[in-house]
């Protein structure tokens, strides 16, 4: 897959993107993660991407032109019209549903907002949807873009050596992970659960999704709620689709 990030500020993700597994998945070319410096895209000798607010008020906003000429470019190096995401504080919270679907898209633009924020024509006339990655407040988006990529990479198949792991992994079935140990098995008189030392397969995956769902219910209720949340709408909807079947 593709990822496209626009800021003014490409110098940030020079050597972010060296390590770990987004370094592996652009080695084997199950990724590629291209810069654009909305600079580039300016209509002056100053490359000016903001300008002051209309209305008045403290802080600056990012221009439309820039914004829009550059996804214009980015367009015509695609082989498909990519999916454009504007990283805001008003945008849907970014969990780990969102990164399995970006995850199964060709070719994602991230917008990466800056100052007192973004131009709202870009918002309602450019952007396929607005994203944040949480409840509290950035200088800008270019961390946020960083966060989203970590979250894709792994998913994508093949970057991963074992892809089982990844199913296993907090937020995956809308529960924490369990808790895990290693060598030695018994540190400062602390042990690990006899269990785990079985070579019982069956009895540890038992003992892990006991202890996941006892962690979430400690740790994160919220979790489960959304869990009952969405499985009480899919038999509300296996029961409509049955009724029309009986009409």
């Amino acid at each position: 897959m593709r990822f496209s990030i626009l800021t003014i500020f490409p110098g940030l993700f020079e050597q972010v993107f060296e390590f770990g597994m987004i370094r592996q998945a652009r080695r084997k070319g199950l990724m590629q993660i291209e810069i654009i410096d909305l600079r580039d895209f300016a209509d002056d000798r100053r490359r000016t991407v903001d300008d002051r607010p209309f209305g008045g008020g403290d802080g600056m906003v990012l221009k439309p032109a820039p914004i829009f000429r550059a996804l214009q470019d980015c367009r015509k190096n695609s082989a498909q019209p990519p999916f454009i995401s504007l990283l805001s504080p008003q945008g849907r919270r970014f969990d780990q549903s969102k990164a399995v679907e970006y995850s199964l898209k060709a070719h994602i633009a991230v917008i990466c907002g800056r100052y007192e924020g973004v131009d709202q024509r870009v918002a309602d006339h450019l952007a396929d949807e607005e994203i944040s990655i949480g409840d509290f407040v950035l200088s800008g988006g270019e961390f946020a873009a960083l966060t989203i990529v970590e979250a894709v990479c792994r998913l994508i198949p093949g970057v991963v050596a074992k892809g089982g792991s990844i199913l296993q992994e907090s937020y995956m079935d809308q529960m924490l992970d369990c808790a895990h140990y290693t060598r030695p098995a018994e540190f400062r008189g602390w042990r690990v659960p006899e269990v785990l030392l079985s070579g019982d397969h069956a009895a540890i995956e038992a003992w892990r999704r006991r202890d996941a769902l006892k962690r979430t219910r400690q740790l994160r209720p919220d979790l489960l709620e959304g869990r009952q949340n969405e499985q009480t709408q899919l038999i509300a909807a296996a029961a409509a689709k049955g009724s029309e079947t009986i009409r």
